[in-house]
């Protein structure tokens, strides 16, 4: 065999719980390491590690994704109340997502992996579409009440001067419901200048859509925000590239989505992202077969699977019996970040390993192997249900070939 690929600068590796942790190191022993002289900067973020380390781990894991610019995560368990017992837990940790999200300012670009056999659901998206979702505030740091009948309800703010503003929200004839939904202009910033930088860089339509028809002062902001950013840092640039931003409303937006090829890159709020990613992800055909990375505005990339820990798989493997667990956005999350690594260090055998890796990666699928998912949507003739680790050995197989 050929010398090994050398890398300058390590990935940040973030591993995980459960059948993605065992279809991890699968991935690096069959695929990864036989021919990538590997450097990384490990962090275990199963959940046991982030027990024992009160979760400081997925901390210090975002940390070092802002040292190196690049990581690679696995998926992780976020705990409900059933997982206290089972890892001993001593409270419910949060989605390591959310913290790293957080921590990195970030907004995640999702985008289908297609290949002859799995047809869309609407057969007109020929080309992915990407979603960029916004990754604060709104409902997911809202505040709540209840309120009874009588009451009249109001949101007041109180200013850096002591003064306060007031606008009466509504005087309630009978029992309801009250809800505080805030967002703050430099996440929204950040926001729109990762959808545009992604643009840049993947040299796709940027499409933005909120709903400031009705919103006019909150949905209106998120418009503005972006319009002047366009407008002032990126116009010239989306011109020299030939490729366009425009606003529409996410009514019209969802009709013009439905009705496109795909192709360009659908930027949406914090819910609506949350919702739209699932419908694309399952209109192409499988959660397993998304790409999923996380952007910071100033240019740090956090590769992963989005989708989970698939425990009941694990459940399986522990007990000996056959898994077929498809590990495909597993292994678009390495070679994604392996080739933003070649990228940002000039290592064009990085890239083109990466590259290659995906070549066989839907090659093999092409061919008729594929895992328990995708065999029950796959139209081809010749297709062949094979187990977790065959799945991956049979990639390695294509992979040699294009090496």
């Amino acid at each position: 065999m050929a010398d090994k690929i050398l890398m300058k600068t390590p990935l940040v590796e973030m591993d995980g719980d459960e059948m993605t942790r065992i279809i991890w190191q699968q991935v690096k022993d069959i695929l990864i390491l036989p021919y990538v002289d590997l450097k990384t900067e490990y962090y275990d973020l199963g959940l046991e590690n982030r027990e024992r380390t009160k979760d400081k781990i997925t901390l210090e894991s975002a940390e070092a994704a802002k040292k190196y610019g690049v990581a690679v995560k696995c998926a992780t368990i976020t705990p409900n109340a059933a997982r206290m017992p089972e890892y001993n837990l001593t409270q419910m940790w949060k989605s390591p997502n959310g913290t790293i999200r957080a921590a990195l300012d970030g907004t995640v670009f999702r985008a289908p992996i297609l290949v002859k056999g799995v047809t869309p659901y609407i057969p007109t998206w020929t080309k992915p579409i990407t979603i960029a979702r916004h990754a604060y505030g709104d409902v997911y740091k809202n505040t709540e009440m209840i309120v009874e009948k009588g009451s009249k309800a109001e949101l007041t703010v109180t200013k850096p001067d002591g003064t306060t503003e007031t606008s009466l929200i509504h005087e309630f004839e009978c029992d309801g419901i009250i809800q505080g939904l805030h967002n703050l202009d430099d996440s929204i910033a950040s926001f729109a200048r990762a959808c545009f930088n992604f643009g840049l860089d993947t040299k796709q339509d940027v499409w933005f859509s909120t709903k400031d028809t009705i919103s006019k002062k909150y949905d209106h902001r998120f418009k503005d925000i972006f319009a002047e950013i366009y407008e002032n840092e990126y116009k010239d640039k989306f011109e020299k590239a030939g490729i366009e931003y425009f606003y529409t409303l996410i009514d019209d937006a969802v009709a013009r989505v439905i009705r496109s090829n795909g192709g360009y890159i659908w930027a949406c709020k914090n819910y609506d992202g949350d919702v739209m990613s699932d419908m694309v992800a399952t209109a192409y055909g499988s959660l397993a077969m998304m790409t999923s990375v996380l952007v910071s505005p100033d240019g740090i990339y956090e590769y992963e699977a989005a989708h989970g820990t698939v425990q009941r798989h694990y459940y399986k493997h522990l007990k000996g019996e056959e898994t077929s667990t498809n590990s495909v956005a597993t292994l678009f999350a390495w070679t994604g970040a392996l080739r933003k690594r070649g990228e940002l260090d000039e290592l064009p055998e990085l890239m083109n390993f990466a590259d290659k890796l995906e070549k066989a990666i839907i090659s093999t699928i092409e061919s008729g192997i594929m895992t328990g998912d995708l065999y029950l949507i796959s139209t081809l003739e010749n297709k062949k249900k094979v187990n977790t680790t065959e799945f991956l050995e049979a990639v390695n197989e294509s992979l040699k070939t294009l090496l």
